[in-house]
């Protein structure tokens, strides 16, 4: 399986109003609930106000258009990285699932998953 590494660093945060995000921007994910509403987003792109924040994360995707009848996929990844202590961040979009570790455990995470047998482009 192939996993692609985003090159840009990312920002977790909270924010008031979805109408503090910039919808044009390239690259984001908005999760809505009746309890919040969050964004990752590039850090340059990150809302001046912002409720809460998270800055210094760096992700991969794993490549293709993955199946729903797919099962443990996202599982297998992040057990991997528990086993070598890297905490997650994971947000999955309707084709595939992106997993965004903080940035001092980037090239660790990517060492561990290439160690078994992921294939990092």
């Amino acid at each position: 399986m192939e996993l692609k590494r985003l090159e840009h660093q990312l920002t977790v945060c909270k924010v008031k109003s979805v109408a503090d995000i910039d919808v044009n921007r390239e690259f984001y994910f908005i999760g809505k609930t009746d309890e919040e509403i969050s964004l990752v987003c590039k850090t340059q792109d990150t809302p001046e106000n912002t409720l809460e924040r998270d800055d210094g994360w760096r992700g991969f995707r794993i490549e293709g258009v993955l199946d729903f009848s797919l099962i443990g996929i996202l599982a297998k990844i992040s057990g991997i990285l528990a086993d070598n202590k890297i905490g997650i961040f994971a947000v999955s979009t309707f084709n595939t699932d992106y997993i965004l570790v903080k940035e001092e455990n980037f090239e660790k995470a990517l060492s561990v998953l290439s160690i078994e047998g992921y294939s990092v482009i």
